[in-house]
């Protein structure tokens, strides 16, 4: 018989793409139960309706905008999902709206945030293009003489 320690091996091994941990058959023993009893029926109802509320909501992949929701727009919840949403809108090609969500989580605190602003930013784009093109002027003066 192997120990815990072989099987977590053995499976690390057979099955690299799994998580760390997740062991079959292993801490079988540990039977969890559900016991909401303890707690106010009201709190419970609250936290159910919640949690459907939540699952809907990833169902129709609206989950930055509720978690935006749910913070209230403040603290670090509020920034990931800022940042993701405007992750999400850049991949999708809605560059504006991405840059108001960006601008937004740099106003929380992301730098990298603040960084994609700043790339979408049409002025800074229109900076940076003359900028590069002054650049390679002074680096190749033999070039700008060319029509």
């Amino acid at each position: 018989m192997a120990s815990a320690h072989d099987r977590a091996v053995l499976q690390a091994f057979f099955n690299p793409t799994s998580p760390f941990g997740d062991i079959p058959g292993l801490n079988q023993e540990d039977q969890l139960t559900d016991d909401d009893s303890v707690f106010d029926p009201e709190l419970v109802k609250r936290v159910k309706d919640l949690e459907l509320q939540e699952v809907s909501a990833a169902e129709s992949g609206d989950l930055p905008a509720r978690a935006i929701s749910l913070s209230g727009g403040i603290g670090r919840s509020a920034c990931q999902a800022l940042v993701q949403r405007g992750l999400l809108l850049r991949l999708s090609g809605r560059d504006e709206e991405a840059r108001v969500d960006f601008e937004k989580a740099a106003a929380l605190g992301s730098e990298f945030a603040r960084q994609q602003a700043v790339i979408l930013n049409p002025y800074t784009a229109l900076c940076n293009r003359m900028l590069s093109e002054v650049i390679n002027k002074l680096r190749n003066p033999e070039m700008s003489d060319m029509p």
